[in-house]
């Protein structure tokens, strides 16, 4: 049995002790066949369901299977199995983690239960989970799955007494899980609990703030306001005149030949971000500044190439590029759109024919949604600036609406330049998470 430092139990909300006693003998509620807690980001949510799930599956039965799920198995064992062990711990259970086997067997007493994690994150993903029979199945932010998954997870509860369990934050009014769970809790028998951040007691005012912050329109309305509320018009509200650096104070040097703009002297590294053309769109190159501990990233060269190019002319204009960002950067790698194989293939051997020490990578190309997401909490911060000799950058940004006819996704259709966006995001991917990860820490 694995050990690990004992979880600290702090007071409970009124709803966090409803989720946690619902089911309960003396509930008048615990005849539902489930719970749906939905509402801003850190309102204790995923803590009380957690260990309530366990709870009611150790209460219940008795060497039963049951299911933990989240959108891939590494976010749920980060954002709920690490907590929920040192959870069990301080209530005298022990409990074994097979990690090979993606299973957490549990015990207390007499009884054992085994609780399989599973990822949910594409319609390929409901084969995991089919053929296994549960008594219950606790699901992690929900809506970040699809409905095939979770229908098919919801299908192999066939044990008598079984029950589901849902947590997410809101995505648009129109997502499968708001229409069809949420707006139907009457048919399909479930407790609804909304949440907001004042249901976690052991938030401060000041990191309460401090979330509030990190997040603006439609991010805002969802993951603070906890609202089922639709993406539309212009993206990028946050970017305004003063996220754009002019040219003329970047460059700008003393009498000592040191450059004056402060973000200009501690710039640490830079990637670039490759999009390739066609089907009538434009190739993009963009290069993207970071300054030490990466506290700020700054566009600083871009290069669009709106005519259809061949292999050997992309390859020819790519390491043009390179060399023009390193007479006056350290780059070390350029990250490109990974549809195109063959084209990157090309670009590693031109830049090794030239000799230049740049390495060539995949883009990461995470959820559209995420980047977005990045780009907007960054402008709205100033840590995200643009240099004025990046005019077509400044207009992608400037420009971007979300598509009216698609939930979270930018309008595509030719008439706003998404490839500049694509570039900028692909060199900036790696260390996304780092930037974001030091807006929690600064309150």
């Amino acid at each position: 049995m694995q050990k690990r430092n004992k979880f600290k139990w702090e007071p409970f909300s009124n709803k966090q002790l409803k989720v946690m006693t619902w089911w309960c003998d003396n509930s008048p509620v615990k005849d539902y066949d489930g719970i749906i807690a939905d509402g801003a980001v850190r309102s204790g949510k995923t803590v009380s369901m957690a260990i309530s799930f366990v709870n009611w599956a150790m209460a219940r039965f008795n060497e039963t299977d049951f299911a933990l799920c989240g959108k891939t198995v590494g976010s749920l064992r980060r954002n709920v199995v690490i907590t929920l062990k040192q959870q069990l711990l301080s209530l005298n259970y022990e409990y074994e983690e097979k990690r090979t086997d993606n299973l957490i067997i549990i015990s207390k007493g007499n009884v054992t239960n085994y609780f399989y994690v599973f990822g949910g994150k594409d319609e390929s993903s409901q084969d995991l989970i089919q053929g296994m029979t549960l008594a219950g199945v606790l699901f992690d932010e929900v809506a970040l799955m699809p409905e095939s998954f979770v229908s098919q997870a919801e299908a192999r509860c066939s044990v008598e007494g079984s029950k589901l369990w849902y947590n997410c934050n809101p995505k648009g009014p129109t997502h499968y899980f708001k229409t069809k769970y949420v707006d139907a809790i009457k048919d399909k028998n479930l407790l609804y609990l909304h949440f907001t951040m004042d249901d976690n007691l052991t938030l401060s005012e000041a990191v309460k703030e401090r979330y509030r912050r990190m997040f603006t329109g439609v991010f805002y309305d969802r993951n603070i306001l906890g609202l089922w509320v639709t993406a539309e018009g212009k993206i990028y509200f946050s970017f305004t005149k003063d996220n754009v650096i002019a040219s003329a104070d970047w460059y700008a040097k003393d009498g000592n030949g040191n450059y004056i703009h402060p973000l200009r002297k501690n710039i640490s590294i830079c990637t670039i971000g490759v999009d390739f053309g066609g089907n009538k769109s434009s190739t993009a190159f963009t290069c993207t500044a970071f300054t030490k501990g990466f506290a700020e990233c700054v566009t600083v060269k871009e290069r669009r190439i709106k005519n259809e190019i061949d292999p050997t002319q992309l390859e020819k204009e790519f390491v043009d590029f390179c060399r023009e960002c390193r007479a006056e950067y350290t780059v070390l790698a350029a990250y490109c759109d990974s549809a195109e194989q063959v084209l990157i293939r090309g670009l590693r051997k031109a830049v090794m024919n030239e000799h230049i020490p740049i390495a060539i990578n995949n883009a990461r190309k995470g959820e559209i949604i995420d980047r977005i997401r990045f780009g907007l909490t960054m402008f709205a911060q100033h840590r995200f600036s643009i240099v004025s000799n990046c005019p077509e950058t400044i207009q992608a940004y400037t420009d971007a609406v979300w598509d009216d006819k698609k939930e979270d996704v930018r309008l595509d259709d030719g008439t706003t330049n998404i490839d500049n966006l694509d570039s900028s995001e692909y060199s900036q991917e790696p260390y996304m998470k780092t930037m974001i990860d030091l807006t929690k820490k600064r309150g």
